[in-house]
């Protein structure tokens, strides 16, 4: 089971980041393929999530409206389209797979997204 995150990096405020998770082995059999981020000194916390069976999609009220989670079955990865990116965005984002939004059964390692001027 592997979830491989990419897309991370800097950005300035009100700039764009599509992070991208490639699953493999029993992560492809979860039912909703998530979000996560954690700030420095903060605790871990859902970002969105994206079901495999009917692309329902589900987010933080914090990030609504500005982040979009979508996948590509066919590469069996799953995106993070981000914009209008805020100081307070900055974290390191997870890739994650579970039986419901917010329950997670594997993570990602994760990649940092820096939001600075």
């Amino acid at each position: 089971a592997q979830l491989v995150e990419s897309g991370g990096g800097l950005v300035q405020p009100g700039g764009s980041l599509r992070l991208s998770c490639a699953a493999s082995g029993s992560t492809l059999t979860s039912d909703f393929m998530e979000w996560f981020r954690q700030a420095t000194g903060k605790d871990r916390e859902f970002v969105g999530a994206i079901s495999r069976r009917d692309d329902s999609v589900y987010y933080a009220d914090s990030v609504k409206g500005r982040f979009t989670i979508s996948r590509d079955n066919a590469k069996n990865t799953v995106y993070l389209q981000m914009n209008s990116l805020k100081f307070g965005d900055t974290a390191v984002y997870f890739c994650a797979a579970g039986p419901q939004a917010g329950a997670v059964h594997f993570w990602g390692q994760g990649t940092q997204v820096t939001v600075s001027s």
